[in-house]
């Protein structure tokens, strides 16, 4: 068990005052057999009504409504989480390529084995065919093996605003940041006939050595027969580590976004984000 100390600052400065429209929060991890949440606190100013609620992913989200006008708005994020480790097995003798779903899951993964992105010019569809799983291939090793490939191939770039790109536009330019990493492997994955989703949240980068460290992070998480969910990180070749802290899991990046919302008037602001996650205990 690692527990770990992350604080997310998020900072919006408006170039005049505004009001507020609602504001979606999503920061909070969920307690499950790997992640236990020790403290969690939000900051909020302007200060506000606060309601929380469960997505239709089970993914905690805080309603958050300021309530005074501003010329700034800053949410900074505590918490204090203990990770348990969920190694990998040595192998899967049940997940062999093609994937075979049970029925009764295929009735619930179905929205997370379609892709969400067209493949219409080359580059996509070339890359995807070069990157195909083996007839017979254990899905773990075929998972790793795409995990390694992406990590290797694709320069990181960290990018602080802006969605992810499609996984057409993240092969011509042979690089991204994680989330566009992230889709680029869910997308191919779910060609293949895996369910994937897209998990987001933190990671923690001892000596700086991940990539993604110092900001919020993307992975894919794909699911296998009696594994369940496993996590996959394309930007640091790395599977079921400790090191990610999921916050939430989603079928598109979209979803997933650690805060959106609006001001009620047309200003312009200048966005700063920072992340630090640091070990509170030893393993």
């Amino acid at each position: 068990m690692s527990r770990l100390k992350i604080r997310h600052e998020t900072h919006y400065a408006f170039e005049a005052v505004t009001a507020f429209g609602p504001w979606r929060l999503m920061m909070r991890p969920n307690d499950t057999h790997a992640l236990r949440v020790v403290e969690a606190s939000l900051e909020l100013s302007p200060p506000g009504e606060t309601r929380w609620a469960l997505d239709v992913y089970g993914n905690s989200v805080c309603h958050y409504q300021p309530d005074r006008v501003a010329s700034e708005l800053r949410v900074v994020n505590h918490l204090v989480v203990d990770r348990f480790p969920t190694p990998l097995p040595l192998n899967d003798p049940q997940s062999l390529t093609p994937i075979a779903y049970a029925e009764k899951d295929r009735v619930v993964l179905e929205p997370f084995m379609n892709a969400t992105f067209e493949a219409d010019e080359h580059a996509l569809p070339e890359w995807i065919g070069a990157h195909a799983p083996f007839i017979g291939e254990p899905a773990l090793v075929y998972l790793r093996r795409l995990t390694n490939s992406i990590a290797q191939e694709f320069d990181y770039a960290e990018r602080e605003t802006g969605g992810a790109r499609s996984p057409e536009e993240t092969v011509e330019r042979r690089g991204g940041a994680c989330r566009d990493l992230a889709v680029l492997m869910i997308e191919t994955v779910r060609r293949f006939g895996y369910a994937a989703r897209f998990a987001s949240g933190y990671i923690y980068s001892p000596g700086g050595r991940a990539r993604g460290g110092g900001a919020t992070h993307a992975w894919c998480d794909v699911f296998l027969p009696e594994l369940g969910w496993i996590e996959f990180d394309p930007t640091n070749a790395i599977a079921e580590s400790r090191d990610l802290i999921r916050v939430a899991a989603t079928r598109t990046p979209e979803e997933a976004a650690p805060m959106t919302g609006s001001t009620l008037s047309p200003v312009r602001a200048q966005l700063d984000v920072s992340v630090d996650v640091s070990l509170v205990q030893e393993p």
